[in-house]
This record gives structure tokens, C-alpha cells and sequence, in this order.
């Protein structure tokens, strides 16, 4: 094969066939590389995206980025559904076979012993969130303006009634005041649904909060977990959930999964790409 040599994940040897027509980074199918009884899932990139100088100069195009992590994401997942994969970070890149078989050379014990920790695991997300009082029409009330303060009104629009400036601060207070009774009642439901869906899991690992102005997602993330569930407790593990929401009015639970367990690998599926030799 010519072209650089992108490096999806490490995993034991597989029976099941992966799906047809699975294509990954750069539109190139999937293949395996054995090494002293584990396999590298691989595929050929070309030298002119994925060398180190373009490949960084790439990192910084949100496009392009975007588009390398759903190929990769989608190989992994084909895996996920066959095996028990060890994804290794995005952009994990090497001159050539040889390069990769000295990669897992040097970590094979690391990888054996992560592998067997994962062996017939999955993770599972879960992210609780806070969301704001809605009013009647589904939207947040702003309060009247106090005197001096209001705009001219729109054609067709009648003008807002006037307040006294005491009046608006009340209003504004009471609004601050039930945006942080919804937050507390929301942390205090995430730390119960944390430790009763930890007892359940082999691991968690508790991740920072989102940005809502990033994710784009309504409400204010209180809740932001990984969780580590063998495969054939899954079912079980949603159901725990699923009863939860119920319990939750006004505060929504979101369940994503199940995943390769990229937050429980250690180092290997950090962000930060790796290029070698």
C-alpha cells in the first residue's frame, strides 16, 4: 500500500466481518494489520494531508476536522458493533506498516492490559440538564421595562406597559431567583442519578460541565459522565435511566451510546493527533 498509514484503534482478533462498503478517513476502507496476536484497524491516507506539516495546518480548518472525526467515529463504531476496539486518538498517523507495528511493539503490554479491562464493555453518556422556566409561549419572561426604559413600539405592536424601576428590579430578582432554584434542584437530581448509575457501572469518569454556547444546547449542563457498563447489562443500565427521567419535570436527562469506551483508555484517545515515524 502507498500513502501514510492512519491508525483507528488496537483490538484482539475478530471473527465477525466488519459492515460492507465501510469507508473511513480520507474515503479509504478499513483494514487490519497483525502484530504478535493484537490488530491495528488501519487505512491509507495521502502523504499530502496527513504528513505532519499539512496534517497540523488541517487541525485548524473546522471543516476539514469536522469531517476526518465522523470518518474516524464511523470505523470505530463498525468496530464497537463487532469487538471490543481500544480507540486510539484522531489523527493517529505512521509512515508506513513498519511504523505501526513498532508502535504497538513498544505499548503491546499497555494495550493488553487495557484491552482486558474493556473486554465486553461499552460506555454509555449521560448529561443532565437544567433547563429555564418556560412560560406559556415556551420562552423565557422578560419583565416589563421600568419607566424611561421602554422602546418605541413596532407598527402593528402595542408599546409594553411601564413599570417602576422598583417593580422591574423585584421582577428581575424573582426570575434570577427561580433560574437558581431550577440549577439547584437540577445539581441535586444529577448527584443522585451520579451515584446510583456508579453503583451500577463497573467506572464513571465525571467530565467538565458544557459550554451551552458551544454544544448549542438548551439549558444549562449540570451533568456531564461516562459510564462503564458491560454489554450485557445494557439494557438494564437505559432502564435505570429511562426511570429517571421520570422523576426529573423540568430538568432534561440525555443518553448517548453505547460507545467504545474512549473515557476509560487512559492516554490513547486523547485529541491531540499523533504523527510517527
Amino acid at each position: 500500500m502507498t500513502g501514510l498509514r492512519y491508525v483507528y484503534a488496537v483490538c484482539r482478533p475478530f471473527r465477525s466481518a466488519l459492515q460492507a462498503q465501510l469507508s473511513g478517513v480520507a474515503g479509504a476502507p478499513p483494514k487490519q494489520l497483525t502484530h504478535h496476536g493484537l490488530i491495528a484497524v488501519v487505512s491509507t491516507v495521502p502523504e499530502a494531508d496527513f504528513a505532519e506539516e499539512p496534517l497540523r495546518a488541517h487541525l485548524e480548518d473546522l471543516d476539514w476536522l469536522t469531517a476526518t472525526a465522523r470518518a474516524h467515529q464511523t470505523v470505530i463504531d463498525a468496530l464497537t458493533a463487532v469487538t471490543t476496539p481500544l480507540p486510539l486518538r484522531l489523527a493517529t498517523v505512521f509512515r508506513d506498516d513498519s511504523g505501526v507495528r513498532t508502535m504497538m511493539e513498544a505499548r503491546e503490554e499497555d494495550f493488553r492490559r487495557v484491552l482486558d479491562r474493556l473486554e465486553g464493555r461499552v460506555e454509555w453518556g449521560v448529561k443532565v440538564y437544567a433547563e429555564t422556566e418556560p412560560t406559556e409561549a415556551g420562552k423565557p419572561t422578560e419583565p416589563a421595562k421600568p419607566t424611561g426604559l421602554t422602546e418605541p413600539a413596532e407598527a402593528g405592536r402595542p408599546e409594553p406597559k411601564a413599570v417602576s424601576g422598583r417593580d422591574y428590579l423585584r421582577r428581575r430578582r424573582m426570575q434570577t431567583r427561580a433560574r437558581e432554584d431550577v440549577w439547584h434542584r437540577a445539581a441535586a437530581f444529577a448527584g443522585r442519578l451520579h451515584e446510583k448509575l456508579s453503583s451500577f457501572a463497573e467506572d464513571s469518569r465525571l467530565h467538565a460541565p458544557q459550554n451551552s454556547a458551544l454544544s448549542r444546547a438548551p439549558g444549562q449542563n449540570v451533568l456531564n459522565a461516562a459510564y462503564l457498563v458491560p454489554r450485557a447489562d445494557s439494557e438494564e443500565f437505559v432502564e435505570l435511566v429511562d426511570r429517571a427521567k421520570d422523576d426529573a419535570p423540568g430538568i432534561r436527562v440525555e443518553l448517548t451510546g453505547p460507545w467504545a469506551a474512549y473515557s476509560f483508555t487512559g492516554e490513547f484517545a486523547q485529541e491531540e493527533p499523533e504523527v510517527g515515524s
